[in-house]
């Protein structure tokens, strides 16, 4: 059976950053995030933040916090907000409402000293009407968050108002933003429908139906988007939207606008690694151009919905995005966590992000659940059953139902009628069960929606080899803050075990992603990705680190070898070392300073190489011809090389480079710059492994955000302007100021020659 899904998409009026007016000329909405006031645990020491913000990241890393390694060791408390605003007469007879993205947690709003409403969960997105409670004139709003029960997340939550706040001003009669559907009856017909929300509380439908000749459909290689309004009752709602169609079935696989598609996928985390929970919208942008330029062409939210932001991106970049609302149901996993909500709060919360993201092209599945602890009680059937229920009755696109099923004991087969609520069942760590499982239910698709990064070769053939599994999400795509030490690597004499087993500190982030904390992808993502995108990538070299040469080293279950682009080895000359080739090439060779290491033949898209180590070039290179080489010179037989790739051992770090991602800043105290800083020798050569500390100065109208390397055991502050660097690199984060003018910031570092790059806010 081939189950479809014809799909549009459109990015919510309240999350994108459109400034549509109604019959008046007060905008639609507006961005609500400056000038707030902000006191930690109720105290009285007030001081100016603009959102995005998030208290945590500021705090200390302590061994002892409450959130403990989960939260990354990092503080959390309670803490108040506070905003005036103006209200003119032109505002009388509206309807006025503030729009939250997303408070961590437990938030309460108040209004001229009226409580107005408030959400619990804290990655929901909520509306508080605040028509009743304001005046013409000066109006004070107050928000309370309240993050002080711990533990209540698995993973770096960070605290406070972390995502955009908007006013919404619209006529009493105003379209309901999330009311908004786009439906495709076929792929030339677009129907947009919405409620209009009368003064009285009623609702009267509304629609518009489009007609696409020759329509241009949205896939990740060709993102491509339309762009209407959709006008009732004196409102107007912009709808941006893209066509597509989603086929899956056990037979055919994946099928996007009908041609085969596997699911190169990574889990993220909400954060933004040095800067915290704060969804910015460059660093949301950000991290998935990161995801994109690592091969992935699919992303998994874990475990909880993702800022607005980040599915406009993945919209308009081309990722296809797995949206999940929950970690856990009723049995809990940290003491005040979902389970203390989900009876009373399930449907809202679930409703929340099926109808808010809904619109959007990227989104392709729904997930309710990851990992339930109930998973062998029969409760859990209805309950999957009425979350996917609530999907398919909230989302008229028909969007397949997912939740991610795991076992570490031998009852796996009981979870079969866990699995037949969900239209594609998800794997974690399972997709070793794919065979035997097709045997016993034939109809079931699958994907891998969490796997071991040391197994990439494994779950791509998996699924290469398998229609009814149809793709894989590695754990993680990115390096993320709390889970602390997931992913490591140790050595003798340092905390045993898994992430897990005891208190990690100082270990205080996760290690598993294919991308550290820094932006840089590791020697594994150049593997996944030359493995799924074989017109990408063709060529890469990476050093396995020596045995003992800085300790025994010790593996975890989703940590890989130590491994990097280094060639300085300083100590370990005549000793043997390990160089991995990953290549698309037949057969790869390797040279070390001219002289013809060996040749071998590909296998799994890689070659591993035995040498004792010698300072100097190493060269491989990937031969188009498939003979081997009888000959100890490069030149004597007939393979030629056809690409190649090197790394030099570096001299001592005398230099600092700095590369920025943009030239220009909006000068609107929103917008950020992300400043790798390397360490270079005389010759303007990398230093893989120089560990300085930096310093950084930041002038002009910008202010340094975040300054931070990707070591997860390093627990200097990210908000100080001095940091050491790890493995020869570092970033530095700069957010603009609201002012125009150029900004400069610089890096200095003992016996370094500084480095300066300068940026146009405007």
């Amino acid at each position: 059976m081939i189950r479809r899904s014809v799909l549009l998409i459109c990015l919510m009026a309240a999350a994108a950053c459109c400034t549509a007016a109604s019959r008046n000329d007060i905008e639609r909405q507006q961005l609500f995030d400056d000038n707030w006031r902000f006191a930690l645990n109720d105290s009285t020491q007030w001081r100016t933040v603009a959102l995005p913000h998030d208290w945590s990241i500021a705090g200390g890393f302590d061994k002892d916090a409450p959130a403990g390694g989960d939260g990354a060791y990092l503080p959390t408390g309670k803490g108040w907000y506070r905003k005036t605003f103006t209200l003119t007469k032109a505002h009388q007879d509206k309807t006025l409402r503030l729009y939250f993205e997303g408070v961590y947690m437990n938030a309460e709003v108040y209004v001229n000293g009226q409580r107005a409403g408030g959400h619990p969960y804290g990655y929901s997105s909520f509306f508080v009407d605040i028509t009743p409670y304001v005046t013409t004139g000066r109006n004070e709003v107050e928000v309370r968050v309240d993050n002080s029960r711990q533990k209540n997340c698995r993973w770096y939550s960070g605290s406070g108002i972390y995502r955009h706040v908007w006013l919404l001003t619209t006529p009493r009669r105003y379209i309901d933003e999330w009311s908004l559907s786009v439906t495709t009856p076929d792929i030339h017909t677009v129907c947009l429908k919405a409620e209009v929300v009368t003064a009285d509380g009623q609702r009267k439908p509304v629609s518009k139906t489009i007609r696409h000749d020759q329509p241009r459909l949205w896939s990740p290689d060709d993102p491509y988007l339309y762009h209407t309004t959709l006008e009732a009752e004196g409102d107007r709602l912009p709808v941006t939207y893209g066509i597509r169609t989603i086929e899956y079935s056990a037979e055919r696989g994946l099928l996007l606008n009908g041609q085969p598609l596997l699911l190169n996928g990574g889990c993220v985390h909400h954060d933004n690694g040095i800067l915290g929970a704060a969804a910015f919208d460059a660093a949301e942008y950000r991290r998935v151009r990161m995801l994109k330029e690592a091969g992935f062409n699919a992303v998994r939210t874990s475990h909880n919905p993702p800022s607005e932001t980040f599915l406009r991106a993945c919209d308009e970049l081309g990722l296809l995005v797995i949206d999940e609302a929950f970690d856990g149901w009723r049995e809990k996993k940290n003491d005040h966590d979902y389970s203390t909500l989900i009876d009373q709060w399930w449907q809202h919360d679930l409703s929340a992000m099926v109808m808010r993201d809904r619109c959007h092209p990227s989104v392709f599945c729904w997930s309710t659940g990851n990992e339930v602890i109930e998973r062998k009680k029969i409760e859990v059937v209805k309950t999957a059953h009425q979350m996917a229920a609530l999907c398919h009755q909230l989302d008229e696109t028909h969007r397949p139902v997912t939740s991610a099923l795991a076992a570490w004991d031998s009852d796996w087969d009981i979870y079969d009628p866990l699995a037949a609520e969900h239209d594609i069942v998800g794997y974690n760590y399972m997709i070793h069960k794919a065979e035997s499982d097709h045997q016993r239910v034939p109809r079931r698709v699958m994907m891998q929606t969490e796997s071991f990064p040391r197994d990439a070769w494994r779950n791509y053939r998996m699924a290469a080899d398998h229609t009814y599994v149809i793709g894989d999400f590695v754990w993680t795509a990115i390096d993320y803050l709390g889970e602390s030490g997931i992913g490591r690597w140790y050595y003798d004499g340092e905390t045993p075990g898994e992430h897990w087993t005891n208190p990690m500190y100082p270990w205080h982030a996760a290690y598993c992603g294919d991308i550290d904390l820094t932006g840089r992808r590791k020697p594994i993502s150049h593997y996944r990705s030359m493995l799924w995108n074989p017109d990408g990538e063709q060529l890469y070299m990476a050093v396995r680190e020596p045995d003992g040469y800085r300790g025994r080293v010790k593996t975890t279950m989703w940590g890989t070898w130590p491994t990097s682009q280094c060639w300085n080895w300083e100590g370990h000359e005549g000793k043997p070392i390990d160089v991995e080739v990953y290549s698309r090439y037949p057969r790869v060779r390797l040279t070390l300073n001219g002289q013809v290491v060996g040749e071998k033949p590909t296998d799994q898209c890689m070659a591993t190489f035995t040498l004792p180590y010698q300072p100097g070039e190493l060269r491989a290179e990937g031969l188009a011809d498939a003979q081997p080489a009888e000959s100890q010179t490069p030149q004597a037989d007939g393979a030629q090389p056809a690409k190649s790739v090197t790394l030099q051992t570096a001299g001592k770090a005398e230099a600092i480079r700095l590369t920025a991602d943009r030239t220009t800043l909006k000068a609107d105290g929103q917008d950020l710059a992300f400043i790798t800083v390397d360490l270079l020798d005389a010759r303007g050569i990398p230093h893989p492994a120089a560990a300085p500390e930096l310093s950084a100065t930041v002038s002009g109208p910008a202010t340094l955000a975040a300054f931070g390397n990707a070591d997860i055991k390093d627990c200097s502050p990210l908000s100080d302007a001095r940091h050491r660097a790890w493995q020869g690199r570092a970033l530095l984060v700069v957010r603009s100021a609201g002012k125009s003018g150029t900004v400069s910031i610089t890096v200095r570092g003992d016996q370094l020659k500084p480095a300066t790059v300068k940026l146009k806010a405007k």
